[in-house]
């Protein structure tokens, strides 16, 4: 009896030390490290696995980051250094100097990738890729330069590099994504969506939340957005396609195409045309010289042009009709209005040299003034049933017409 109570503790303490040398033996077994030659560049690969956490942060200031989420049930990472033009014994004393770590701090699983940009004139990069389950809360990754893309996770996500593109897809919380100079490109998003580059191009296809992009000059290019979106580039061009909300897009000198908008649109563009097929709020839109058409509009519109061409079609009752100013330096001017609209018009040519005033309405009064051979200026004024609110049109040297409109005007507008 003496001699099994000695021998008890004996025991658990050899299967403690046969436990923790098994676990320790797991840990290693985790992180596996290999170097191979891959065309011109060594390689130092490593991978390993991290139990899944809540929240994935990555930070690196070279390389590229691709993260993807799915059914996995830890978190995974291979993290490739690479340096080109050494020999093997040259690109294990660089792969030293570049400092990679995986670990978990609190609820988060926490990568870092640190090193100079280059070694005796030679460059050379960590890449990461991770594997992830979808259900994370955060996902916030930083590259110093390379590209960093992002895929299927459910919750908020963090994206920035210093000057390669990112690329989101299935996304389903908040995106917050910069880069310094590359393209970012958002497949879908089930939240709000805030995006910028230095000069890229940026690229959406849906977004269930509120949007706002800014390019320093690249072109912007939103499918669909079911609420506000907010767009500016210093020069490129725009396109929307689908806005459920108010829009606003601005460029430096490109053209701005809208299709169908749900609230009010805001079109500025230094130079270029603005198109819009429809819009069921009020409209303002503006360009330094290029051509305007604005079809569909619901309510109001305020346009004008240094010198092209104004096209509008106004298809709303009387209640939903607001003042309207259509007005360009030197083109002509082209207004559908319906049959039954209650308006006041008040149009003018300041300087009309064989252009004149045409009007499909006999209530509105045609008129000029001036003496001799020279320009004279054009009139059209009066209420159509009834009068309303103003429509406002000028031009210093083009033609206007005043149209009713046919339901084939609108299919006519470009999409």
């Amino acid at each position: 009896m003496h001699d099994d109570a000695e021998g008890e503790p004996k025991v658990k303490t050899q299967v403690k030390i046969v436990l923790l040398t098994l676990a320790l033996a797991a840990i290693a077994m985790a992180q596996e490290t290999k170097v191979y030659r891959e065309g011109d560049a060594w390689i130092e690969e490593t991978t390993g696995a991290l139990p899944a956490q809540h929240n994935l942060k990555l930070i690196t200031n070279l390389g590229s980051v691709h993260i993807q989420g799915g059914a996995a049930n830890n978190i995974s990472y291979v993290i490739k250094k690479r340096v080109h033009g050494s020999s093997e014994q040259e690109a294990r004393r660089a792969f030293e100097l570049i400092h990679v770590s995986a670990n978990t701090e609190g609820d988060t699983v926490v990568l870092y990738g640190q090193g100079p940009k280059s070694y005796r004139g030679r460059s050379y990069s960590a890449d990461f890729d991770i594997r992830t389950p979808r259900e994370l809360e955060l996902v916030n990754a930083h590259t110093g330069g390379g590209n960093l893309s992002v895929n299927s996770i459910n919750g908020r996500v963090e994206a920035q590099t210093g000057g390669g593109k990112v690329t989101l897809d299935d996304i389903g919380g908040v995106i917050g994504a910069s880069s310094g100079g590359g393209g970012v490109d958002v497949g879908t998003a089930g939240s709000d969506v805030n995006v910028e580059t230095g000069g890229g191009n940026i690229s959406l296809r849906s977004a269930n939340g509120r949007v706002y992009a800014r390019s320093g000059g690249g072109s912007i290019h939103i499918d669909s957005g079911k609420q506000n979106i907010i767009l500016e580039t210093g020069g490129g061009p725009i396109v929307v396609s689908s806005c459920g909300g108010d829009l606003t897009a601005k460029t430096g000198g490109g053209s701005i195409s809208a299709g169908s908008v749900g609230g009010q649109a805001i079109l500025q563009t230094g130079g270029g045309n603005i198109k819009l097929a429809s819009a069921r709020g009020s409209v303002r839109a503006a360009s330094g010289g290029g051509g305007v058409e604005l079809y569909k509009l619901l309510r109001g519109a305020r346009a004008e042009t240094g010198g092209g061409l104004i096209t509008a079609e106004f298809i709303g009752q009387g209640s939903d009709f607001t003042d309207s100013r259509l007005e360009t330096a030197a083109g002509d001017i082209r207004v559908y209005l319906p049959a039954d609209l209650p308006v006041t018009v008040r149009a003018a040519i300041d300087m009309a040299a064989g252009q004149k005033i045409r009007s499909d309405f006999p209530e509105l009064q045609i008129s000029s003034e001036g003496s001799g051979i020279g320009p004279k200026e054009a009139y059209c004024q009066g209420n159509l049933n009834g009068g309303g609110k103003l429509l406002h049109i000028h031009t210093s040297t083009g033609n206007i017409e005043l149209l009713k409109r046919t339901v084939s005007v609108s299919d006519r507008s470009p999409r």
